[in-house]
C-alpha cells in the first residue's frame, strides 16, 4: 500500500506536468501575441475579470492563466525579448 502512494506522488507531477501547456502554446491558441502589448498592458488584462473574458483567458485554468500570463509579460514589446506581433 505505502509502494502505491508513493508511486502516485511520483507519477502525477509528471503526468500534470505533460498535460500543462506553455504560456506560448496558449498565446498562439488564444490567438495573442506578446509584441501587441506592453508589459503595463498585459498586468491590466490579467487584473480585470472583463479583460480577461473578452481574451477567453477565463477559461484557462489558474497554473494556465499563470504560465499565459508570464509568457506575454516576457515577451511583451518593451521587454527584453520582445515578439514582433504575428509572430
Amino acid at each position: 500500500m505505502n509502494f502505491f502512494k508513493l508511486l502516485l506522488l511520483l507519477i502525477v507531477p509528471l503526468l500534470l506536468d505533460a498535460n500543462s501547456a506553455s504560456g506560448e502554446a496558449l498565446a498562439k491558441r488564444l490567438h495573442l501575441s506578446a509584441g501587441t502589448k506592453a508589459i503595463i498592458q498585459w498586468e491590466r488584462v490579467f487584473k480585470s475579470k472583463r479583460k480577461k473574458q473578452k481574451y477567453n483567458i477565463v477559461s484557462l485554468s489558474a497554473n494556465e492563466q499563470n504560465a499565459l500570463k508570464e509568457y506575454l509579460v516576457a515577451h511583451a514589446i518593451d521587454s527584453d525579448k520582445p515578439t514582433v506581433a504575428g509572430e
